[in-house]
């Protein structure tokens, strides 16, 4: 029975340890130095700290213009985070502005040319179909632009929101990254607004805040490894 009993402890104790390391995986990077070159690394960016509705958040935004008619992203990874599979978890707050609004997170990312994409399109949360479809999308540039995946597989990357959040409010976004798949969760629902295939066979790479075109705010950022 002793014998049992000093098993058993030393199970129990091995994990909570376990429990323990897992806990400290959550990365919560800090928002407010975005742009000292430390914490992190922007690519194609421009980025400012600031309060917004009471809430410590990162102002993203692309250096080229809307103009230039070139595909081109702002990208913030948190240096020295190599992420491999996980969870990333953001809240974030774009605009009602059609083709105005483009925001969201990034992995597996090596600079603003080269990475995989979760990003949502405000301005289609309450539109009209098909639009309303188009209101989420999975990318992985530089071969799997949004064009490319809507002219070879239309519906796969991209789908509607659901529950229907605020074009114009903050959302919470919880992206859940496996080997293969990538799920997309919405304001705490318990059902995904968008599954998909993974379309790299890059295994880690940078994590962090994803603006395409514009702008986007973004605020309580949580990565946590798998």
């Amino acid at each position: 029975m002793r014998a049992y009993l000093l098993t058993w402890g030393v199970v129990l104790g091995l994990s909570l340890i376990a429990a323990g390391h897992a806990q400290d995986q959550v990365v919560t990077p800090d928002l407010a130095k975005i742009a000292d070159g430390k914490i992190w690394k922007l690519a194609g960016a421009e980025a400012q700290f600031l309060q917004e509705d009471s809430r410590q958040a990162v102002h993203l935004q692309t250096k080229a213009k809307a103009s230039d008619n070139v595909d081109h992203a702002a990208v913030a990874l948190v240096e020295g985070l190599v992420f491999r599979q996980g969870t990333i978890e953001v809240d974030l707050k774009g605009r009602n502005k059609r083709q105005g609004s483009f925001l969201g997170v990034t992995f597996h990312g090596l600079d603003d040319k080269t990475f995989e994409a979760v990003y949502f399109r405000p301005f289609n949360f309450r539109a009209d179909p098909p639009f309303r479809t188009r209101a989420v999308q999975y990318v992985s540039w530089p071969e799997h632009t949004w064009q490319s995946l809507r002219e070879k597989t239309p519906g796969v990357y991209e789908n509607a929101v659901n529950p229907v959040p605020d074009p114009d409010g903050w959302f919470h976004a919880r992206i859940e990254v496996t080997s293969k798949n990538v799920s997309v969760f919405v304001n705490e629902a318990k059902e995904p607004s968008l599954v998909v295939q993974r379309l790299t066979d890059r295994e880690t790479g940078g994590v962090g805040l994803w603006a395409g075109v514009y702008d986007g705010l973004f605020a309580n950022l949580r990565i946590t490894p798998k």
